[in-house]
């Protein structure tokens, strides 16, 4: 088995040599999240990639993320060390789908959660993340949108802003829209002077029982702000380690069974050296369709 320290050093060495940053998302492995740059969640990692002056962004994450990436910088190389890295909830609204969907709706305002291809973010009015979805729907004014591909992010959203109608498409992420009632009210038994977090991809009658409902990111500032010193959290098990970093001392527990993403999962530390060393496992987008998906991507971007 190699040694993750020393392939650690290998990417740091390898990342100075090629003027690269290291973008991993918050689900991903402890030892891909403590040799990155910069760690998070769509919101925040969309924002590196625009921010960035480094010519190579390695993305350690699914692959709309890496796409998303390469539309907000284009002429940057983009590699995606694990190119089998999908996401099933991106692959359940295709850009044909939502081309006739948005038929049915004339003058409907399209938002699509990031967590979508570049096809369907080129037919959207603007993109949001879970961190930013109420604020995005809020800034368009509208009193409908279409809102796809995540129903139940869609649900939160809606419930926030009773005055919008919120028509959703029906996809779903399958690790959290598998999280049952009996699954959470078994661990808040077990765990009975525990805050509940939850992440809003998760079903309605789910996050009803959350002491708070949020993106990952938001998730990290909450635990580091509250007083309570244990926590259930409703979200993929990556970000247990980014949460004992950012409230040390306190404890977080995972459903049971635990939550887990084969895609975040399938990316390894090795193979985010063998990118950088290689050079390989480089993003292309169409160049038409990239440019078509840019404004929606900046849109969210800027938000906020």
């Amino acid at each position: 088995m190699s040694d993750p320290v020393t392939i650690h050093e290998e990417i740091r060495t390898l990342a100075a040599e090629r003027d690269a940053v290291v973008l991993a998302h918050n689900y991903q492995r402890p030892e891909i999240q403590d040799v990155a740059d910069y760690v998070g969640d769509s919101l925040g990692l969309s924002r590196q990639a625009a921010a960035t002056d480094a010519s190579v962004i390695v993305f350690a994450g699914v692959h709309f993320m890496a796409e998303t990436a390469k539309i907000l910088s284009p002429h940057k190389t983009v590699l995606m060390p694990e190119p089998r890295a999908g996401c099933p909830m991106a692959e359940m609204l295709t850009g044909e789908q939502l081309a006739a969907w948005r038929d049915e709706y004339p003058g409907v305002p399209v938002v699509t959660y990031v967590n979508s291809s570049a096809k369907v973010k080129a037919l959207s009015d603007i993109c949001c993340t879970s961190a930013n979805a109420v604020e995005v729907v809020r800034s368009l004014d509208a009193e409908r949108i279409l809102f796809g591909p995540d129903r139940n992010l869609a649900a939160w959203v809606g419930a926030q802003l009773p005055d919008v109608e919120v028509i959703a498409w029906e996809g779903w992420c399958p690790t959290h829209d598998d999280v049952t009632v009996e699954q959470v009210r078994e661990a808040m038994a077990r765990h009975s002077s525990a805050e509940v977090i939850a992440h809003p991809e998760c079903r309605p009658e789910v996050t009803a029982l959350a002491d708070a409902v949020l993106s990952t990111s938001q998730m990290l500032r909450y635990a580091a702000s509250s007083e309570a010193g244990e926590f259930i959290v409703i979200t993929e098990e990556g970000l247990l380690h980014g949460l004992a970093k950012a409230a040390p001392g306190k404890r977080f527990v995972n459903l049971t069974p635990r939550m887990l993403c084969p895609n975040m999962k399938v990316t390894t530390i090795e193979k985010v050296r063998d990118s950088l060393a290689g050079m390989h496992t480089a993003i292309e987008v169409d160049p038409e369709i990239a440019r078509r998906a840019l404004g929606a991507v900046e849109r969210m971007v800027a938000l906020g």
